[in-house]
């Protein structure tokens, strides 16, 4: 079994896909893949800074690894943007095929062996992901996307207050006892159904872009 390898985690799951019959599915998970390769690339965060995809069904796992070319930063303050601005865009442009996303991000040590990856990080990231009360905030909002994040990502990376992510538009949720070892999580929702701009803004594509942001 090789060593445990640090990854930050993004996944992304849509929500209420099981009511779908299998080519609304189809349709949703071809959509879906786009739209997360697209906000990906707009961070800069192509192939060769991540492994492949992990197809989770209804969702997709992506393992960024701990490169400078892709700090967490990047995910936050573009590619979830990013991925709201398509994925708005998409269900104004089709209306009859709009679905909506839950994102988390988190990071830690992922084990990897023939079969796949495993590991309390990743259990950590699919609990928040899948946690009753992310989808009932995103359940109670118009918004086409809700974005999750650990206490770790939050405390290193976004009460910080760096360019472009903004700590108060994340609010804490405390988790049931049950989900242990998850305890609290902050969460807030992407919007970007309200002035969509036909294009998404320019994305820092190189470590120097965002520090010149920064």
């Amino acid at each position: 079994m090789i060593p445990p390898l640090h990854r930050t985690i993004i996944a992304i799951d849509a929500e209420g896909s099981t009511r779908l019959t299998d080519p609304a599915k189809g349709y949703l998970r071809r959509a879906m893949y786009d739209l997360f390769e697209q906000a990906l690339a707009a961070g800069g965060v192509t192939e060769p800074y991540r492994d492949s995809f992990l197809d989770r069904g209804d969702g997709v796992l992506a393992l960024i690894h701990p490169v400078d070319q892709a700090p967490k930063t990047v995910l936050l303050d573009t590619v979830v943007p990013t991925l709201g601005t398509l994925l708005a865009q998409h269900n104004r442009r089709h209306p009859e095929r709009q679905f909506r996303l839950r994102v988390v991000v988190h990071a830690g040590e992922v084990t990897f062996d023939d079969n796949g990856c495993f590991g309390e990080a990743l259990d950590v990231a699919f609990r928040l992901l899948n946690a009753g009360p992310v989808k009932r905030i995103l359940g109670g909002s118009d918004a086409p996307m809700v974005l999750v994040v650990s206490d770790d990502v939050y405390r290193c990376v976004v009460r910080h207050d760096y360019d472009g992510i903004d700590p108060k538009a994340f609010c804490r949720l405390m988790l049931p006892r049950t989900s242990h070892p998850v305890r609290s999580a902050w969460v807030r929702v992407i919007d970007a159904s309200k002035g969509v701009a036909e294009r998404p803004y320019d994305p820092v594509t190189r470590l120097e872009d965002y520090r010149r942001r920064a």
